[in-house]
């Protein structure tokens, strides 16, 4: 690893799983989201309510947000705006799993 180059920026991936349990009150939950998402210049990959589940325990919600870097994902996670956002989310909702991951860089031969 060369200490002297600048480290590049690279993608990372929001990547969530739920249920749903008070649909009523998750109703303000997307609307609530989205002008943070755009925002934040989040890209959304993947937001499917009826995904196959093909291994393990599948939720009813899974969703992928591309964004240009782990401190841009952090920035919109971390926003006070998204706070109370967060809450209707996460007080409607069980069974959440929320990762971030990088992109995949195949090794260098």
């Amino acid at each position: 690893m060369n200490l002297n180059r600048k480290e590049r920026t690279m993608p990372v991936y929001f990547i969530v799983s739920y249920d749903i349990e008070d649909p009523e009150v998750y109703e303000g939950y997307v609307p609530g989201v989205m002008p943070l998402l755009q925002k934040h210049g989040a890209e959304i990959l993947v937001a499917d309510f009826e995904a196959t589940t093909v291994e393990g325990q599948g939720r009813g919600v899974n969703v992928v947000l591309k964004f240009e870097s782990e401190a841009a994902a952090m920035n919109w996670y971390n926003d006070p705006d998204y706070g109370p956002v967060k809450k209707i989310r996460l007080d409607s909702t069980t069974n959440g799993t929320a990762v971030l991951a990088k992109q995949f860089v195949p090794p260098s031969e």
